[in-house]
């Protein structure tokens, strides 16, 4: 562990994190956690302050995860600046932040997982085979060592949440999970770490994801329910605003992520694409 005297405590070696989480629960403290692959911005800065309303403790993962990447995805370029994080974290007097190697969360001779259900293999589960079991395994790993009271997920990564949701649900996790709504520039655009690998003109193309999406919403709050229509006309969108490709972009079930057909009490609008090289996520809350 190292630490100064004016930013929390960081731990490297998990087994003394997990200590250090354990000795404040065992004196009457409540733990919360903000599970982060660092690059941190003001999205993952919310989560910490609405982690603080929950919590005595407010503690902070910082670990690019190496299992939730597939080859030829991002993991050598995922922008890492351990320092950069702790002095956007220090303003909000963390209690401790996580940040260990990977050969310390996955040492030698590591052969477990957690395999997540069916939510987990539609959509990014379609084009990201693995990633949620990557996942899923790792998020387990991170209660478990915090023992977490309670966990902030944003809402931007929709069905990384919903798939968490289940896995804690399904294997008695005693971890409650909080959604804290995405967080975005002031022109729309979903504050992501990967937003520094667009180029200016990128950047301006990206856009098109938050209108669309916002356009949706608009039209779901005017009365229009045919999901099917809204669906073709979300891609059509996307197409038109200049995306260099669109994984998907769909009207789903809220809580199974199943397309639908006619919008209900609880449906929400997913979209994944590139822009450029980098690959982009979003999502809007249509009902409920």
């Amino acid at each position: 562990m190292s630490s100064s005297s004016s930013s929390a405590p960081v731990f490297h070696v998990p087994a003394e994190f997990q200590a250090q989480c354990l000795a404040w629960q065992r004196a009457g403290q409540r733990v919360g956690m903000v599970p982060t692959m660092g690059a941190l911005h003001e999205g993952h800065l919310q989560l910490v302050r609405l982690c603080r309303q929950y919590c005595d403790r407010v503690v902070v993962s910082i670990f690019v995860n190496p299992t939730q990447f597939a080859p030829g995805e991002d993991f050598d370029r995922y922008p890492r600046d351990l320092d950069a994080d702790l002095d956007l974290l220090r303003p909000y007097a963390v209690d401790g932040v996580l940040a260990p190697a990977p050969s310390a969360m996955y040492p030698a001779g590591y052969s477990s997982a957690v395999q997540p259900g069916k939510i987990a293999q539609v959509l990014e589960g379609q084009f990201r085979p693995g990633h949620f079991q990557g996942v899923t395994t790792v998020v387990a790993k991170l209660l478990g060592l915090a023992r977490a009271d309670v966990a902030i997920f944003g809402q931007k990564d929709y069905q990384q949440l919903a798939v968490i949701r289940r896995m804690v649900t399904d294997l008695n996790m005693p971890t409650e999970i909080v959604m804290a709504p995405t967080h975005r520039e002031p022109d729309g655009l979903a504050m992501s770490s990967r937003n520094r690998y667009l180029t200016p003109e990128e950047r301006e193309r990206a856009l098109v994801i938050a209108r669309a999406l916002f356009r949706c919403r608009d039209r779901v709050a005017a009365g229009e329910r045919d999901a099917r229509e809204l669906a073709v006309d979300l891609m059509q969108d996307l197409i038109d605003g200049g995306m260099d490709s669109i994984d998907y972009a769909v009207i789903a079930d809220g809580q199974t992520l199943e397309s639908l057909n006619v919008i209900g009490d609880d449906a929400v609008a997913l979209v994944a694409g590139h822009v450029g090289r980098t690959r982009l996520i979003d999502n809007l809350l249509l009902t409920k």
